[in-house]
């Protein structure tokens, strides 16, 4: 894939949830990219080192055929050695000023920054891409606090120039008035991954970006 300005980044941007049946997760998401997903993170808290190795190889290749990024959770070594497009860290794991340092300056870097504006600061001015807030509401797959307040998405939009995402219990109603502030993209796991028509449900949210100018 071509190096993404990190400025085009935006619309629906999927999570995938921890499944082991890898045939299984790829089908789904090449459904969820059929159906308008522009980003695809792969995210598995329990598998294995090789078997991460795997299923990542696996839906990089998934993603260089529809010519979307693909960003790894957590896992720079992993990301480097696969070549994938990028990285996205959370507050727990590398400082965001060293995983660019590691990355280089073409991949796409991704960091959460919860309910905390000082926590984006941080982030942009470490060389993240784009920053993530969340959780607005409650999640069927990640079990956290919510606490981040809607208004965070338009101070954010007031003071960065880098693209957010907002993530946590994203639905098709409960992500617009997020949208109405600004959220360049909406980050979901069971909103697609765990529906009757996984393609469906992906066009339904990337219709919510249709026409959108920024």
């Amino acid at each position: 894939m071509k190096t993404l300005n990190p400025h085009q980044l935006s619309g629906l941007y999927v999570v995938t949830p921890d499944w082991d049946d890898t045939a299984q997760l790829v089908a789904v998401t090449e459904r969820a990219l059929q159906g308008g997903a522009n980003i695809v993170q792969y995210r598995h808290k329990t598998a294995s080192p090789e078997f991460r190795k795997t299923q990542a190889k696996a839906l990089l290749e998934l993603c260089r055929r529809f010519n979307k990024p693909f960003i790894v959770n957590d896992h720079l070594e992993l990301c480097l050695e696969i070549d994938a497009d990028g990285l996205h860290v959370g507050g727990t794991d590398i400082s965001v000023a060293d995983a660019r340092k590691k990355l280089g300056p073409d991949k796409i870097l991704g960091a959460s920054c919860y309910g905390d504006l000082e926590l984006a600061r941080t982030a942009v001015s470490g060389g993240a891409s784009y920053i993530a807030f969340g959780g607005f509401y409650p999640s069927r797959i990640k079990k956290y606090a919510v606490t981040t307040p809607a208004s965070i998405v338009g101070d954010a939009v007031k003071e960065f120039e880098v693209p957010n995402v907002v993530i946590g219990g994203m639905t098709l109603e409960n992500c617009q008035p997020l949208l109405a502030q600004g959220a360049d993209m909406v980050a979901v796991i069971s909103s697609v991954y765990v529906t009757e028509e996984p393609e469906l449900s992906a066009r339904a949210f990337a219709g919510l970006f249709a026409g959108r100018q920024k």
